[in-house]
């Protein structure tokens, strides 16, 4: 805008100066403008005979406005809806709230979680089957799953976590040089949210199985600044392991009550399967053991030691002794591992055989126990995480708190995390800068006229501007979020310009009525004055208009990568700048009229 209002007084008058040439014709000779008087001035003039319909009508329409935008309370909404108007209901509940639409990267991430105890060999078979089951779907390109991790310490992943990416064919696809087509591998109405949702459908075969569905980078970024791999999480704090998992699984069945939820699981910290191994130290002393002695002949025997290193030209094996992994699975035959004892320490007798069973002096019994001990803030922690599907997350996150509120806590405690939390903080900050924005305007709508409610009038472009990007939000299905806000920012300084310009107009008809009339100047003249102003706007205005909404119109028909953020940025320009054209054409010159006779007659200028 900055630079764009420098060329404005500095280059283009020269280019004017030199390319624009005679000869000059007037506005009715021109077609199109000859049709757009014709429509505008016997509008214009009913307008300014009907003064109090033209801004009744036009308040009314910011107030329906509002209402869509913000909705009715929640009980007025419930009423509507319980009296059988379920549309009218949706359409007074206002928007939904998010920090910022969805990207559609082209790809998915798959991230189940099975119970811990699930064997390795059966998490091989139903990683196996889901990606065979995922493969066979039309809009999938080629499917990649991984288990287990890797040895570092930032992917701390159990093994019964499964990660598979899911990598997507493309919806559309070049037809030309110039123009998409939706790709024929892609089936008829199917989109990106329903094939989520029938694959998370397929994958509900397997037991204990919580589906995850999110895409890449997204899932990457929430893990990273929230340590939750979903949408929501609640964290549940407490100081009792089997309490946290109690009270996890209690929230667990809650959030799945709440409208939009998906992928709703708790952490699994209980659960995990052990080989507990006790030493019995009456036991070790009768063969003058230790208890170092016993465990590393089981970590030698169960966890495996390696004692030396083959190389084999430039590469090296380490060599490692391990008992065979069907001794390990059998307690008994682990209790027949042999243990080397003292000499001459053989149950009190001297004896060749200087050996003594595990299970003489351990006890071996398998334990259900932690599946992972995590800590914050000084308490024990466990969370239950869920994604938000066909409605909007700051109104789940919403509900979800409201519905934690009834649960009786027994001393734990709770935190809402993920990526609302970034919507949170938007909302917060636009808070400060919405108002501030307004008001840097109003302050140089007042130095310009030196009149507060000259300022206020050109400011009412404002709200009937936010009017018809509210009609054309809602049309769209479009929530309030991060790139719609800074397309109604945008919006209301476009809107407030072209107000000011036909403010200007208008008053220097006004002026140059009043210095031919003279004394003489009566109502009738203010009234031609103000119509006269106003046609003079007409083609500025609509060529405002036209250049906006044409240069925005190709992002509404996009379907590149991005364009899902850029429309909804588009969607409140178009509208409002259309909306915005009503007000300054035909509202604008009303007020202008009525706050001027007001002014003159109190003057005594009027006759």
């Amino acid at each position: 805008m900055i630079g764009s209002t420098l060329l404005a007084v500095t280059l283009v008058p020269v280019l004017c100066s030199l390319l624009v040439r005679g000869p000059f014709h007037a506005e009715d000779k021109n077609v199109v403008m000859r049709l757009l008087l014709w429509i505008y001035e016997p509008t214009l003039d009913w307008a300014l005979n009907h003064r109090k319909t033209v801004l009744s009508t036009a308040g009314l329409i910011l107030a329906s406005a509002l209402i869509i935008a913000f909705g009715l309370p929640r009980p007025a909404v419930k009423a509507i809806r319980d009296a059988g108007y379920p549309q009218l209901a949706d359409t007074v509940s206002g928007f939904g709230r998010e920090f910022m639409p969805p990207l559609n990267e082209g790809s998915l991430l798959y991230m189940p979680v099975m119970l811990p105890k699930t064997g390795f060999k059966e998490i091989q078979r139903v990683m196996a089957w889901q990606d065979s089951v995922i493969a066979a779907t039309p809009e999938v390109a080629s499917v990649a799953g991984k288990l287990g991790r890797f040895e570092t310490a930032t992917d701390p992943a159990p093994t019964e976590m499964l990660e598979t990416t899911i990598m997507l064919k493309p919806e559309y696809i070049p037809d030309g040089r110039f123009r998409v087509k939706r790709n024929p591998a892609w089936r008829a109405g199917m989109t990106t949210a329903k094939l989520k949702a029938e694959l998370s459908e397929k994958m509900q075969l397997v037991p204990g199985y919580v589906p995850a569905l999110l895409q890449p980078i997204e899932n990457r970024i929430l893990m990273l600044y929230t340590g939750i791999r979903a949408q929501l999480g609640v964290k549940i704090y407490g100081d009792n392991l089997d309490a946290i998992q109690r009270k996890a699984f209690e929230v667990e069945k809650l959030i799945k009550g709440v409208a939009g939820a998906t992928g709703v699981s708790p952490s699994r910290v209980q659960g995990k399967p052990y080989l507990n191994i006790a030493v019995d130290r009456e036991a070790m002393a009768r063969f003058g053991l230790n208890a170092k002695d016993v465990l590393d002949a089981v970590e030698i025997a169960i966890g495996g030691k390696n004692v030396s290193t083959t190389i084999e030209g430039r590469q090296r094996f380490p060599i490692q002794i391990r008992v065979a992994r069907s001794e390990r699975e059998d307690i008994d035959h682990l209790g027949a591992i042999l243990i080397a004892a003292k000499p001459g320490m053989r149950g009190g007798e001297e004896s060749n055989n200087q050996y003594v069973p595990l299970g003489m002096v351990a006890k071996i019994t398998r334990e259900i126990g932690a599946n992972e001990i995590a800590s914050e803030n000084g308490r024990l922690r466990s969370y239950v995480q869920a994604n938000v599907q066909d409605r909007d997350l700051g109104g789940f996150v919403q509900e979800v708190e409201q519905k934690l509120k009834t649960i009786h806590w027994d001393g734990m405690t709770y935190k809402l995390t993920g990526e609302y939390e970034n919507q949170r903080r938007f909302v917060q900050t636009m808070q400060v800068v919405f108002p501030i924005v307004l008001l840097v305007i109003f302050v140089l709508l007042y130095l310009v006229y030196h009149s507060a409610l000259e300022a206020a009038h050109v400011m009412f472009a404002v709200p009937f501007a936010l009017s018809g990007g509210v009609l054309l939000q809602k049309l769209l299905g479009y929530n309030f979020n991060g790139a719609v806000w800074v397309g109604y920012i945008a919006l209301f300084g476009t809107a407030v310009q072209t107000g000011v310009v036909m403010v200007v107009y208008l008053e220097e008809s006004v002026k140059a009525r009043m210095a031919e009339k003279g004394t003489a100047f009566s109502s009738a003249d203010l009234l031609q004055a103000v119509k006269d102003g106003a046609r003079l706007r007409l083609r500025p205005k609509v060529m405002t208009v036209a250049t906006i909404v044409a240069s925005l119109l190709p992002i509404m028909w996009s379907h590149r990568q991005g364009a899902e953020v850029m429309q909804p940025l588009a969607t409140p320009v178009i509208g409002g700048m259309l909306s915005s054209l009503l007000h300054i054409l035909i509202v604008t010159p009303v007020i202008f009229f009525w706050l001027r006779h007001r002014e003159l007659r109190k003057a005594g200028l009027l006759r």
